[in-house]
């Protein structure tokens, strides 16, 4: 239970999860309101890794929804069995025409027929996808619906009665009322603009990098066999790499990704060989290595500043600039400058009398 602000930092921070005070308020009230949160921001900063640890901070089941392109109600809500359904009538066939026994007009056995229908239109034929799962849970879970941004604007508005009320209507046992409220967590990386509509209905949170000092914090927590000059190299490498103009820029599970793989190769320090040698592990696209390459030598400077781990964080981060590199030429600006020194020289050739140069 989160009790306080300070409390929702410390509990997260007991599951090996760092936050700031705007990210426990809102996990706090989003606990206390019954309002579910919308997160959003780059892929990789932590985002699915929050409901994990609200789930673990609260002693509650994770219910996870993943969303992709094509997702519907069917496979978000509830799947029918028909088979099953079918089935079950064949084996009851017997059981189903004693009802019918002495039934001999035709609306008296629909309504002996209309007594017994639940029967086959039941819970026992619905197999619950994850919202269904959280709405009728007799226990308190967290619900993830996690990167609603890959989902089509129809689920999205399906979304709706369940943000709104915590209910959903299910044709074949009508509606469903949640037992108990669930904790929400939505998150979107931003690949599209979600509706004011569902925005109206959460909290709103964005979870972006890091700055250099909670990242090494992140990294010495998570990675504790990290020694701590290679801890401040990484940190260094990594926010150069996010200056740079690349199409996927390393996230925070990256560079935790490649602090563990550092420890897995013995490293005490990143060298510049060794730099060069696992750049793969954080560069995922051809032109973004090749912008990489061009920027190598500033890169490696960090190297240089983080020989040595800083006891205490600046007081204020200067921006990150890599060296710009000079403009590639215009080949129709150099033609039209060709042409106009051109006419510059001979126009001003002493013997030129009408166009022509020399005693011809």
């Amino acid at each position: 239970m989160f009790a306080s602000i300070e409390q929702t930092i410390a509990q997260l921070r007991d599951q090996r999860y760092l936050c700031d005070r705007k990210l426990a308020t809102v996990a706090f009230l989003a606990l206390h309101m019954r309002k579910p949160i919308l997160i959003e921001g780059p892929a990789g900063v932590g985002k699915t890794e929050l409901a994990k640890v609200v789930a673990a901070a609260l002693g509650r089941t994770l219910i996870r929804l993943q969303c992709y392109g094509g997702l519907d109600e069917a496979r978000a809500l509830y799947e029918w069995e028909y088979g099953k359904q079918l089935l079950y009538t064949q084996i009851l066939r017997d059981k189903i025409s004693r009802l019918f026994e002495g039934v001999s007009d035709l609306h008296a056995a629909v309504e002996q027929l209309h007594l017994h229908e639940d029967v086959f239109f039941s819970e026992h034929f619905i197999v619950r996808r994850p919202i269904l799962q959280a709405i009728s849970s007799p226990d308190p879970v967290v619900l993830l619906i996690d990167e609603l941004d890959r989902a089509e604007e129809q689920f999205e508005a399906f979304l709706l009665e369940v943000l709104s009320d915590f209910q959903v209507t299910v044709p074949e046992i009508g509606t469903v009322k949640a037992a108990t409220i669930p904790y929400v967590i939505i998150t979107s990386n931003n690949t599209r603009d979600l509706s004011d509509a569902l925005k109206r209905r959460c909290l709103h949170l964005f979870i972006g990098y890091p700055d250099q000092q909670r990242e090494l914090e992140i990294v010495r927590m998570k990675i504790p066999a990290l020694q701590e000059t290679l801890a401040a190299q990484v940190v260094a490498v990594i926010r150069r790499l996010r200056a740079l103009d690349l199409r996927k820029a390393p996230s925070i599970s990256e560079t935790l990704d490649w602090a563990q793989a550092l420890v897995l190769l013995n490293a005490d320090a990143l060298t510049p060989a060794l730099l060069e040698e696992t750049l793969h592990l954080l560069i995922k696209y051809e032109r973004d290595t090749q912008q990489v390459n061009e920027q190598l030598p500033w890169i490696i400077e960090s190297l240089q500043a983080q020989s040595q781990p800083t006891a205490a964080p600046p007081v204020a981060e200067i921006p990150l600039r890599p060296p710009l590199h000079p403009a590639e030429p215009d080949a129709n600006h150099l033609e039209q400058r060709r042409q106009e020194h051109t006419a510059r020289y001979f126009t001003s050739y002493r013997g030129r009398t009408d166009g022509r140069t020399g005693d011809s």
